[in-house]
């Protein structure tokens, strides 16, 4: 329909001073998005001397991890963390087994004060990867590792390829390889939440806000080093690992056939409160031994190590002191 003759037809000035807000938003989005790259690249570059890496890096296959043994003693309890943690998510359990013998936390490549390593993460790759870091730092066999959720993986294929190496093994509560259809779901979520932490990390929000990225069950020590523990870079290595997720967890089932470990000492720790077929599973990966057996710890926890330390503690105790045993009867 034309227009009335002689009516003048009034624009509207609301959708070009929409348009011209929006614009002037994005503009001032990458601004800050721009002023915050610069204030943590800034600020990272103080990140060495603010927070110091609790012990040494060493150098492995062109990249360093870092690597923070105490305490002396044979064999060596090596502690293994979980998907986006670090070695400084065992400190408290750390500082108590020192008293008995030597004790090595470290960070995977990517993580914490380690550097980048070669992609993909795989299980696989970041068990080479603690052979070699071992080796290089000097640190004498065997050893007892112990690995929560995800460094559970790392451990059972550590295990596997070298059994001579290996004095023992504490599961707590670790990833189930057999659960590949939660696993293919689980794996996108993941990654987008890592990506979507990272870029926090990676405009200096994190910073801003202190620990207030840190999980709930986050030691003091990790909270007090929280731009480096949990900053862009350890996001980018939790990334890289969920997504290798499906990969690794193959790799870990082509080891497991019956008596497996032989006669190991092993001990695999549950919270409390797991389904069936969680605890049937457990059973059986502690059954992969003839030394193997299955501890509930009281709390329903997924970090066993961080709400009841005294159950891991005395896992721990218990095949080390297996260990120390088998070693005494050799020639």
């Amino acid at each position: 329909m034309g227009s009335v003759k002689g009516v003048r037809r009034v624009s509207n000035p609301r959708p070009r001073r929409l348009r011209r807000a929006a614009a002037w938003c994005a503009v001032a989005a990458v601004l800050l998005s721009g002023a915050g790259f610069a204030y943590e690249s800034a600020a990272e570059r103080d990140d060495a001397r603010r927070y110091p890496a609790p012990g040494r890096l060493v150098g492995v296959a062109g990249h360093r991890l870092h690597l923070h043994c105490t305490g002396e003693g044979s064999p060596t309890v090596v502690l293994e963390a979980g998907l986006a943690e670090s070695s400084v998510s065992w400190a408290g359990v750390q500082r108590a087994l020192s008293a008995r013998g030597r004790v090595c936390s470290y960070d995977r490549a990517g993580y914490a004060w380690s550097d980048t390593g070669p992609a993909p993460r795989t299980a696989s790759r970041a068990a080479e990867d603690l052979r070699a870091l071992l080796a290089a730092a000097g640190e004498r066999a065997p050893y007892v590792l112990v690995a929560h959720s995800y460094g559970g993986q790392v451990a059972r294929l550590f295990a596997g390829r070298w059994r001579d190496l290996t004095a023992g093994l504490v599961l707590i509560d670790v990833t189930d390889e057999t659960q590949l259809d939660a696993l293919a779901m689980s794996r996108p979520l993941l990654a987008a939440q890592f990506t979507a932490y990272g870029l926090l990390a990676r405009t200096g929000v994190l910073r801003l806000t202190g620990d207030a990225l840190a999980p709930g069950d986050a030691t003091a020590e990790a909270r007090a080093a929280a731009p480096v523990v949990y900053g862009a870079r350890s996001m980018a290595a939790a990334r890289s690992e969920a997504w290798a997720a499906l990969r690794s967890a193959a790799e870990v089932a082509a080891t497991v056939r019956p008596g497996a470990w032989g006669d190991l000492p092993v001990a695999v720790v549950i919270p409390s409160g797991q389904p069936e077929g969680a605890v049937g599973r457990a059973r059986s990966l502690a059954a992969l031994s003839t030394r193997g057996r299955v501890l509930t710890a009281a709390t329903t926890e997924h970090y066993v190590q961080m709400h009841e330390p005294r159950v891991v503690l005395g896992a721990v105790g218990e095949v080390v002191d297996a260990a120390r045993a088998t070693l005494r009867k050799r020639p």
